[in-house]
């Protein structure tokens, strides 16, 4: 029985975590949920689930909780704040941590559970996109286990030596191969992209996903940002990681081998599948994913992307290269460029030229500490704000 805690219970990842556990409640029960401020949402699921805590984001969506829990009879504690966060994620009654808490706001709580020395679920890529070395040393340091919940990167770790040890030479890893969809505007005119609204960019062909990682599948940021957390998951260069535009999001990824091998993952493009994998790792348990039927699909179609129709994907590309602070300057400013596309405050085509627009102002700096890379995070912010019209 292992006792899990789920960081961002009321997202997508949270929701399709609950589901997968739902269907064994003889291998999991629940320690701890979070959620910023979906207070019923979140009610709903302790009631069912009956977590020993939950986490919100404020007293007053503390106190609206306390209140249906109580009318509902359910005896979950409630607390709320970041210290709250990390403290559930770093219980000694917690076995495993699923850190699914979009954008920054998860660092802290994802970077605790690392150094608690926790078996780590990370679906929250900007925790180490932002921090990178000082989240893997912390990961070494404590003897945590990391496995990836991003299809993509799940899929390279299945297509991966079970000893593989971070040092692609020593395994004979020529290139990691990292499908993308492309998104919903891959065959648009690129002219027409300046019109795009939100509701068509988080309108996702193939997965079901929030608004914001929807927007960034549709500028391929998310892709971009799967890069560098691919760099420090296992170990590649910049030069050793490949995109490959894949629309039917079938194949997951990809691992190319020097002896000419290509290991891939291929499912349904369903988020229970890497989920069930790193719950039940190294076992294989029931997702409730269907197989993949190959031959309904019929075909399976690759294609370079064209860094032209998705600049975000370049700009990623640069921020690994540079290194330091970087990533974490790409990711904040993307961070308040997405926010304020979503609020109709700037088109679609401008994301990436803020973005841009912060890297040019801010060429990065090396991080010693979280200290250090929570004021460039903010610095970052407060440049990305100012360049808004």
């Amino acid at each position: 029985m292992q006792s899990i805690t789920i960081l961002g219970a009321t997202g997508s990842i949270g929701a399709s975590t609950l589901d997968v556990i739902g269907r064994h409640p003889d291998r999991y029960r629940v320690h701890a949920l979070t959620a910023q401020q979906r207070v019923p949402e979140l009610a709903a699921l302790c009631a069912r689930f009956r977590p020993e805590v939950a986490v919100v984001g404020s007293p007053e969506s503390a106190a609206a909780l306390s209140v249906l829990l109580r009318e509902a009879d359910v005896r979950t504690e409630v607390a709320y704040g970041e210290a709250a966060l990390c403290e559930v994620a770093s219980a000694e009654e917690c076995d495993a941590v699923m850190a699914a808490i979009v954008g920054a706001a998860g660092l802290a709580p994802t970077l605790a559970a690392a150094r608690a020395g926790k078996k780590v679920l990370l679906a929250n890529k900007e925790a180490l996109v932002m921090s990178g070395q000082i989240f893997m040393d912390a990961v070494r340091d404590s003897g945590a286990t990391l496995l990836p919940i991003d299809s993509e990167h799940n899929a390279i770790f299945q297509s991966l030596p079970q000893s593989y040890s971070r040092v692609p030479a020593h395994h004979g890893v020529a290139r990691i191969l990292l499908t993308a969809s492309g998104g919903p505007f891959l065959r648009r005119a690129v002219e027409t992209l300046d019109a795009v609204t939100p509701e068509e960019a988080v309108a996702h062909p193939n997965w079901v996903m929030g608004r914001k990682i929807s927007v960034d599948s549709a500028t391929m940021m998310n892709k971009g940002l799967e890069v560098i957390e691919a760099h420090w998951l296992f170990g590649a260069g910049a030069e050793q990681i490949e995109v490959v535009i894949h629309p039917q999001s079938v194949i997951h990824s990809m691992v190319s081998y020097r002896d000419g091998s290509v290991l891939a993952q291929l499912g349904n493009p369903d988020m229970r599948t890497p989920i069930a994998h790193a719950l039940a790792y190294p076992e294989r348990i029931d997702s409730g994913v269907e197989p993949v039927d190959l031959t309904r699909i019929g075909q399976l179609d690759f294609l370079k992307p064209d860094f032209k129709r998705f600049p975000c994907l370049q700009l990623a590309y640069s921020a690994l290269s540079a290194g330091g602070s970087a990533p974490a300057i790409l990711n904040a400013a993307n961070e308040v460029a997405v926010q304020a596309f979503l609020d109709r405050r700037i088109g679609f085509r401008m994301i990436d030229q803020l973005i841009a627009g912060v890297l040019e102002r801010m060429p990065g700096a090396a991080l010693d500490d979280i200290g250090s890379l929570l004021d460039e995070d903010r610095r970052a912010r407060e440049t990305a704000q100012s360049l808004i019209p």
